[in-house]
């Protein structure tokens, strides 16, 4: 199990972002918040930045990225060398986003996911690891491109 991640969020992600605290409490996963920390509008790429930093460093092992959509966010964390954002819109995504892509950041849109189901998708995505095996060359690959 993960032992520590960032989590943060902009205004329109701010609400869920508090609610996935509770969420993460129960499975054992200790977060350091980065904000936001109001419904006061940010800009996203500010604290997508903080995150994807957080995790590149070694500060935090994943992070969680929430925003009205889980776009914005994930595409301001991939410029980060070392991120790999993956947007979840269900359990099935994140399990797929964790097993064979070794993403380190979970990107959620608070908007467009039912709420419900959030706490699902997060739970799923610490419960799954990275298989490896053939994924592990096409990893090496997304890692080149950083590179470029």
């Amino acid at each position: 199990m993960v032992k520590k991640i960032a989590l943060a969020s902009d205004h329109a992600g701010f609400e869920e972002k508090e609610k996935l605290k509770k969420t993460l409490d129960e499975i054992g996963v200790e977060y350091d918040d980065l904000g936001t920390g109001s419904l006061d509008s940010v800009d996203y790429p500010d604290y997508a930045q903080k995150v994807g930093e957080s995790v590149a460093n070694g500060e935090a092992e994943q992070g969680i990225l929430v925003c009205g959509s889980g776009i914005g966010v994930a595409i301001a964390a991939n410029k980060i060398h070392g991120v790999r954002a993956a947007q979840a819109w269900n359990e099935e995504t994140a399990r797929l986003a964790r097993r064979h892509n070794n993403a380190n950041v979970l990107t959620i849109g608070a908007r467009v996911i039912p709420e419900a189901e959030i706490p699902k998708i997060v739970k799923a995505w610490f419960e799954t690891d990275f298989e490896g095996g053939r994924h592990e060359k096409r990893v090496e690959k997304i890692t080149a491109l950083e590179n470029l």
